[in-house]
């Protein structure tokens, strides 16, 4: 047996998993995850937060492309989601710092994981697409 056939084997079926189990209101947990992190700014923002806190106009300057409205909204939403926590000191002008919460800290682990499968599995992806687009 292949190490692939070997490694599709072990691999957990995903719709027997918790995670994506339907609840009463048509969702299931991993959409919820999803819905959060699965876009680009709310991504980057925790990447730039796992390390340590961070003052807005910082964290704007670390995340290439994003606006300040973006910005906003995403930290508002990772708040409401317990993945960050906004402490606001009370100097003249206000300093508002940004951290991770343990929540926050502990996506980190599937985060690797998925990053570790793009790095890993990144050449097959591209030659696939190469292959299919000459192949059309």
């Amino acid at each position: 047996m292949n190490a692939r056939m070997k490694d599709s084997q072990s691999a957990p079926l995903l719709h027997s998993s918790a995670g994506f189990e339907y609840d009463g209101n048509g969702s299931c947990p991993v959409r919820d995850v999803l819905d959060r992190v699965g876009d680009t700014w709310s991504l980057l923002v925790i990447i730039n937060l796992q390390e340590k806190p961070v003052r807005f106009n910082a964290l704007k300057r670390g995340i290439e492309g994003i606006s300040q409205r973006m910005l906003t909204v995403t930290l508002r939403s990772l708040e409401r989601d317990g993945l960050i926590r906004r402490t606001v000191r009370p100097t003249t002008p206000p300093e508002v710092e940004y951290a991770l919460t343990e929540l926050g800290q502990s996506i980190a682990v599937p985060i690797g994981a998925l990053g570790m499968w793009a790095s890993q599995n990144r050449g097959q992806i591209r030659a696939a697409r190469s292959a299919f687009d000459s192949a059309g």
